[in-house]
């Protein structure tokens, strides 16, 4: 006799990596939009996107990219994430969103991470979204602290090797702490909302 069997097809988009069904209808029954955070080979791609009977839709769209207009190199470090949920924030409010439910898809969720430096910058510039405090990043690593620290340990030789993306945009990676502070003040002006910038 043929034992009964137990394995499920998956749906197509399970299957490839791209939709968690068990999360997406919890999103579902929650009412807010999601608060997508991807990453691509060179920046980091945050969306709101709403569920609607005939497909959802993208309410807010921002990338990394989008931050060279604030004198920022796009990338995606955990600097690069924080602003990118600032502005991310900051359209949501133009458009009329104030609270979301976090998705990272098929991420895993390393506390401190660039996800979660994303979702730090959207909740400081406005977003309501459900978070732990421990998954957070701290306000150093966020800044770009870490990096800085690393930058002013290196010579001229290694200096060149290591950032020379940032010195031909002209940017001084050994003061990115003050970089990330005037693009956070300039992001934050620009919704609206003051910001408390460290010195």
């Amino acid at each position: 006799m043929k034992a009964t069997s137990t394995y499920e097809v998956p749906f197509r988009r399970r299957k490839e990596g791209k939709t968690n069904y068990k999360k997406r209808l919890a999103s579902i029954k929650s009412g807010l939009p999601r608060m997508c955070v991807r990453k691509s080979n060179k920046h980091i791609v945050l969306q709101l996107i709403a569920f609607e009977p005939k497909g959802d839709k993208a309410l807010v769209h921002v990338s990394s990219k989008h931050l060279e207009q604030f004198g920022w190199l796009s990338g995606k470090n955990l600097p690069s994430a924080y602003l990118t949920g600032m502005l991310l924030a900051a359209k949501a409010k133009k458009s009329n969103v104030n609270k979301a439910i976090l998705d990272i898809g098929f991420n895993t969720p390393i506390h401190g991470s660039r996800i979660f430096s994303a979702l730090k910058g959207a909740v400081d510039n406005g977003l309501d979204v459900k978070f732990e405090e421990t998954a957070l990043p701290s306000e150093e690593r966020a800044s770009g602290k870490h990096i800085e620290d690393y930058a002013k340990s290196l010579n001229d030789e290694e200096l060149k090797k290591h950032f020379s993306k940032y010195i031909e945009k002209g940017i001084n990676v050994k003061e990115l702490t003050k970089l990330f502070n005037e693009v956070k003040e300039k992001i934050a002006k620009d919704s609206g909302k003051e910001t408390k910038v460290e010195k």
